[in-house]
């Protein structure tokens, strides 16, 4: 879902965007703008930290924990990619769609509702409602999937972006494997061995037909 349906970005600012408004209302400006900076030159991890020391406001653990709650909670504005859309309104009556999808499990499921993925995606398998030890590549939701459509291996394809943990389990599972290659993509830069790789790598979701139709 994240970088290969909608821009994972989009889902950032969003959450930034609903920390500065909280914070606008205990009378601290300037997150927004900050938290963004500090996002486009590459910063990870500690970006709510580092805002707040930028904007010399003093923080404890706890005020921390309630940003990251905030920025977790919140319903996101985020939008699919075209080529997402007009792939999944051109597949989802001619053929069952599945979702994979990490992170934290209520982060995941707002998303899902803002995107409106239910209306294409029969079956949806947020990994955390099944333990961490369910993100890929655990076989798990691959095997959920694979049982819920009962296909054979052969006739599944995944589409993912990131090559460190999208595909490994897919092809080992026998299934096609298809990476989406996007400017955007915040894992575009990733490298793996060979049986890290997609047997595919694509531009566009709309490439997949093609994919599809060599199989047919």
């Amino acid at each position: 879902m994240d970088d290969t349906l909608y821009p994972e970005y989009e889902y950032v600012f969003s959450g930034f965007k609903a920390v500065d408004e909280y914070l606008i209302s205990k009378g601290t400006f300037g997150f927004f703008n900050m938290a963004t900076h500090l996002f486009e030159k590459g910063e990870r991890g500690k970006i709510f930290n580092q805002a707040l020391e930028c904007l010399d406001v003093s923080y404890s653990k706890d005020d921390i924990f309630n940003l990251v709650s905030i920025y977790r909670n919140h319903l996101p504005t985020i939008n699919l990619f075209p080529d997402a859309l007009q792939i999944l309104e051109t597949l989802k009556d001619k053929m069952p769609l599945g979702l994979i999808s990490d992170g934290y499990f209520k982060v995941q499921q707002m998303k899902v509702q803002a995107l409106g993925l239910t209306n294409y995606i029969e079956k949806i398998v947020l990994t955390d409602e099944f333990g961490r030890n369910a993100w890929k590549p655990s076989p798990i939701p691959y095997q959920i999937l694979s049982k819920h459509f009962n296909l054979n291996t052969n006739e599944l394809i995944y589409v993912g972006d990131n090559e460190s943990k999208d595909f490994i389990t897919a092809n080992q599972l026998g299934w096609t494997t298809v990476q989406i290659i996007r400017d955007s993509n915040e894992y575009k830069n990733v490298e793996a061995t060979i049986n890290y790789r997609a047997h595919f790598k694509i531009k566009s979701l709309i490439e997949v037909l093609e994919i599809i139709n060599s199989k047919i």
